[in-house]
């Protein structure tokens, strides 16, 4: 983090915009559409008082919720019904979309912004989360 002007300089967020990352590189995503994105990322930030790691949500098409986690971390592990992993491995590769931090980035927006290089959603404590709000929503 810059401390003089309190943003983080990180190479992987655009300028303006929004851009494509492809994950694997800097980090992978898990994808959850919908009002169940929404309240999972509001039960992460209970969970970390409102520092879950850099999440972004899009307003339109299917609204959904990307939670960056570490790279790798998505793929071994069977993630609940309505969880998209967005991981590269051989012949499979996905991109994940990032805004800048200010601007015009319609339809993203950092719901919850990077705070530090290297720090991304811890994996393990998403998938709890994941599993707690999806289980709800499902009724099961």
């Amino acid at each position: 983090m810059d401390t003089q002007s309190r943003q983080v300089n990180l190479d992987w967020i655009p300028a303006s915009g929004f851009q494509l990352r492809k994950a694997g590189v800097q980090f992978d995503a898990a994808r959850v559409d919908d009002e169940d994105g929404r309240r999972l990322a509001d039960l992460l930030e209970v969970m970390t008082n409102g520092d879950p790691g850099p999440v972004v949500a899009e307003a339109y098409g299917r609204r959904s919720v990307y939670f960056l986690v570490p790279v790798g971390s998505t793929a071994h592990r069977p993630w609940p019904r309505g969880v998209t992993r967005l991981n590269s491995g051989p012949a499979h590769v996905s991109f994940i979309p990032v805004p800048a931090l200010r601007g015009r980035t319609w339809p993203l927006s950092w719901r919850f912004p990077p705070t530090a290089a290297g720090r991304f959603v811890h994996p393990l404590l998403l998938w709890h989360a994941a599993t707690v709000v999806l289980s709800r929503s499902s009724g099961t």
